[in-house]
């Protein structure tokens, strides 16, 4: 089992800045990929951005968030990030954070069926 818990959200100004962590813990060392989901209230849970574990940390990001969210990872510290700049109101949502273990996530990263492990999520709201 993995546990994930995702803390830094919160109520920032459009146009400000925003970094999210999510911490893993348990068997950690069968994760591939660590990626970014979120939800507003009434729609679905969309990808945000997805990296992964070893060699370089291979990146991916949703079109409405390139350029602006930056996707990183602490091996050591077993932690994702999610620097989120330039925010807008449209970017309010609550962010989860999700674990794959098959590699195949790469090619199906924005497929929520391909994560094994969520956390509970953190609220990130942009005000106009």
């Amino acid at each position: 089992q993995v546990q994930l818990v995702e803390s830094g959200g919160g109520l920032v100004q459009a146009g400000g800045s925003l970094r999210l962590s999510c911490a893993a813990s348990g068997r950690t060392f069968s994760m591939y990929a660590m990626g970014w989901f979120r939800q507003a209230p009434g729609k679905e849970r969309d990808f945000v951005a997805r990296i992964t574990w070893s060699g370089g940390g291979n990146t991916y990001y949703a079109d409405s968030v390139k350029g602006r969210f930056t996707i990183s990872r602490d091996n050591a510290k077993n932690t994702v990030y999610l620097q989120m700049n330039s925010l807008k109101p449209e970017d309010t949502a609550v962010y989860y954070c999700a674990a794959a273990k098959d590699s195949t996530v790469v090619a199906y990263s924005a497929d929520t069926n391909w994560y094994d492990y969520w956390g509970q999520g953190t609220q990130v709201t942009v005000s106009s």
